[in-house]
């Protein structure tokens, strides 16, 4: 039987980022980027979300909580193996392409940086580790490398852990090297935003290196922050939101023993309501308080909470 014209026709944007729980910019950006998009136009040209185009963001949307790169996950996604790259697809006539050639090349450069950081590390040669990462860094900004080199090696160390148990002390010097090139982005001397972006592990959350990297990615679009780092007890943050009138508010888990979001909604209320966007895959998602918003990656995180301060 046919369904519904609007059924027939698909889901518009805005409907599945509200059934995801993203924000409608994050599938734009995963459309763009890895080619994950609608692929149905209605009468009136909009595009629409197919049943099948929805399968593979929740494909890759579940990759992604679980620790995969973005690039890996919308792979897997299509239908390709890990490591073989998207086909490039047409968004029709006058729309966005793919550049022929450029994503590869570009694609295999990254994946040579990936393997020296990666043999970098194992060796524990942190001068080596240092230069890498400076390196990229400086080149690329801090979100480009921290999704494109830095996830994909302590991703690499992580699965080497769970299959051996070694490599901790690996994980350790790189995490510390990271934390000390991160720390060297620069605050905005004239931060586009009058208040500032707070920034929190859950409650005994000890990983606290992603959201360093959010600081240091937040710094260089020029937003000023409050970084609060590991193990922040919520009455800690509610006294912080009370002290600083934060833009926002962002708080990551990414355990499930520090995922449980009952005590995110004793938070403080203030007028208009400061957005709360969460991070991370410990979150227990069906538990959360409706107004806040998840993100999956860096570069969502920095889109969501650039978009919610006030200017200057």
């Amino acid at each position: 039987m046919s369904g519904p014209p609007d059924q027939e026709a698909g889901l518009s944007v805005g409907a599945v980022a509200q059934r995801l729980g993203v924000a409608a910019s994050t599938l734009r950006t995963w459309d763009r980027r890895y080619g994950i998009g609608p692929s149905r136009r209605s009468a009136g040209s909009h595009r629409r979300y197919a049943p099948a185009d929805i399968v593979r963001l929740e494909t890759m949307q579940r990759m992604i909580l679980a620790g995969a790169p973005p690039a890996e996950a919308a792979r897997v996604a299509v239908g390709g193996e890990p490591g073989e790259a998207p086909a490039p697809r047409a968004h029709g006539a006058g729309g966005n392409r793919v550049p022929v050639g450029g994503a590869a090349a570009e694609s295999g450069a990254m994946s040579a940086e990936v393997r020296g950081l990666a043999r970098a590390a194992m060796a524990l040669d942190a001068p080596a580790m240092a230069r890498t990462v400076r390196a990229a860094l400086e080149r690329d900004g801090v979100v480009r490398a921290w999704e494109g080199l830095f996830v994909p090696v302590l991703d690499g160390i992580g699965r080497k852990h769970a299959a051996t148990g070694d490599c901790v002390d690996v994980e350790h010097l790189l995490s510390t090297v990271l934390l000390g090139r991160l720390a060297e982005v620069p605050p905005p001397a004239r931060p586009l935003n009058a208040r500032p972006v707070l920034l929190a592990c859950a409650p005994e959350e000890q990983h606290s290196l992603p959201v360093h990297a959010l600081a240091a990615a937040l710094a260089e679009a020029g937003i000023a922050v409050r970084l609060l780092g590991a193990r922040v007890p919520a009455p800690a943050l509610a006294a912080a939101i009370r002290r600083t009138g934060p833009g926002a508010v962002f708080v990551w888990s990414r355990i499930a023993e520090t995922g449980d979001p009952g005590w995110l909604d004793g938070l403080p209320r203030a007028r208009p309501a400061v957005p709360l966007v969460v991070g991370g895959p410990g979150w227990a998602r069906d538990r959360l308080p409706a107004a806040a918003r998840v993100v999956a990656t860096l570069s969502e995180a920095v889109t969501e909470l650039g978009s919610a301060y006030g200017p200057s």
